[in-house]
């Protein structure tokens, strides 16, 4: 049985010059675009326009280790802005739209983190997500002091505890706690601020944090993780969850999996968690129009990068002494890096009896994410569809090519997603949790003190 309708959530997820491999190359792409910040206040400025609910950066802590002669061809996490300095400022040309971006737990401290996505928070006035992520490539070790990278299931160990301080960071102050009185002299109460002092397997941070506590209670924290370790992550901590799922069946499952996890095994409210699927789009006037923008794109990726993006997302596995135009591998090793996509595009290749360069040009067109192409009633119906039967809650949206492709869908989409009433015509809230429909978190230590009242 399908859900009434609602309203849908939507991220825009910037990739620099759009998200497939070759958007560099597109005639109205900004070859710069990953160090021209007035290519990303335009792009934020439309997305604000359109309503969306966020603004969605994600990021590498290093230069993918790559075969050369594909990795010259590629723009993609090469030269781009750091992301935390790049929303701040967003912060300042924006009024309302979200601001997420990532920052890993594998090579960063649990302090950093909380201190710089709460100073986020006060300069956006509560418009700011932390994008919670697990390092998935090898190289970005040997950037921080490390020989190997962290084992996945350590990976994870550690971004529980890391998830932990963070948050429990944030509630280093009572949101009364500064005082500021000049007549008294007092600047803040001393009753209000908590020290956390944890000592834990991978982290030992006394605090407390040296910012008030942020204008959301808590940024909003973001996740993406499938694999079971990852999952638990995600049902405990996350409040959008930015799946990688490319059926509908599949992501009913997932989306049925995560938010009974989240109730019964961390007793949380379902409904606190925002399931959005990334989707890259495809919109034309016509069916024509929509294929010719897609096909034409395709047009401009070269086979070396195809083939690279392809090994990429498998974790790194050679592929070059097999012919590109024959099936892929049988028996590869499973990836240290995303679990989750490798099993689809290993399982996809088997059963649509794909070759290497078919299944390259699935996951090279939106890095192993949903591409859908049509018209604008085409693309809300499959929007809508996910939505009423359970397998979304709302889409980060993928341009293939930027700007194009979001200009086209502000233009194009997001009216008719609004005709239908599945979409707001105008932003009710300040804050990125009032967007998204969640509460504002009270302080653990108010919490507390309620039921220590209460006994």
């Amino acid at each position: 049985m399908s859900r009434p309708k609602g309203q849908l959530r939507l991220g825009a997820f910037f990739n620099p010059t759009g998200h497939h491999v070759a958007s560099w190359r597109h005639p109205q792409a900004q070859a710069n675009a990953g160090i021209n910040f007035q290519h990303y206040t335009e792009l934020a400025r439309t997305a604000e326009r359109g309503k969306f609910d966020m603004v969605f950066l994600a990021d590498n802590v290093g230069v993918r280790e790559a075969n050369m002669e594909a990795l010259s061809r590629s723009a993609q996490y090469i030269a781009n802005f750091e992301p935390i300095t790049l929303i701040a400022a967003l912060a300042a040309v924006t009024s309302r739209i979200g601001l997420v971006c990532t920052a890993t737990t594998s090579y960063n401290e649990p302090f950093h983190v909380a201190r710089k996505f709460a100073s986020l928070d006060h300069i956006s006035g509560g418009r700011v997500g932390w994008n919670l992520v697990t390092s998935g490539m090898a190289m970005e070790a040997y950037n921080f002091g490390r020989d190997a990278h962290y084992g996945h299931a350590e990976r994870y160990d550690r971004a529980r505890e890391f998830a932990e301080v963070v948050v429990a960071l944030w509630d280093s102050w009572d949101d009364d706690a500064f005082l500021r009185d000049k007549e008294s002299g007092l600047f803040f109460d001393p009753a209000k601020m908590h020290v956390l002092n944890h000592k834990g397997k991978h982290f030992s941070v006394k605090g407390p944090l040296n910012i008030p506590r942020p204008p959301q209670g808590h940024p909003v924290i973001v996740q993406a993780g499938t694999s079971d370790d990852g999952m638990d992550v995600a049902a405990r901590f996350a409040e959008v969850i930015f799946s990688a799922h490319l059926t509908l069946e599949s992501c009913q499952a997932y989306f049925k999996e995560i938010k009974t996890r989240a109730a019964d095994k961390f007793g949380r409210n379902p409904d606190h968690l925002k399931v959005m699927p990334g989707l890259s789009v495809y919109v034309g006037r016509t069916e024509d129009e929509a294929n010719e923008k897609f096909e034409y794109q395709n047009s401009l990726m070269h086979p070396v990068v195809a083939r690279e993006i392809l090994s990429t997302v498998l974790g790194g596995v050679d592929l070059t002494p097999y012919p590109f135009d024959g099936p892929l591998p049988e028996n590869l090793p499973m990836s240290n890096a995303s679990q989750s996509t490798f099993k689809y595009v290993t399982e996809l290749a088997k059963k649509d009896n794909l070759s290497m360069r078919q299944i390259a040009q699935v996951v090279a067109g939106a890095r192993a994410k949903m591409v859908v192409k049509g018209t604008p009633k085409q693309i809300a119906d499959h929007m809508e569809h996910w939505y009423l039967e359970e397998a979304a809650d709302g889409f980060n949206v993928m341009p293939p090519y930027l700007p194009g492709a979001l200009d086209d869908f502000v233009e194009l989409v997001i009216p008719e997603l609004q005709r239908r009433g599945l979409f707001r015509t105008e932003y009710t809230g300040r804050t990125l949790r009032e967007h998204l429909g969640l509460p504002r978190p009270p302080s653990r230590y108010q919490t507390t003190a309620r039921i220590e009242a209460a006994e």
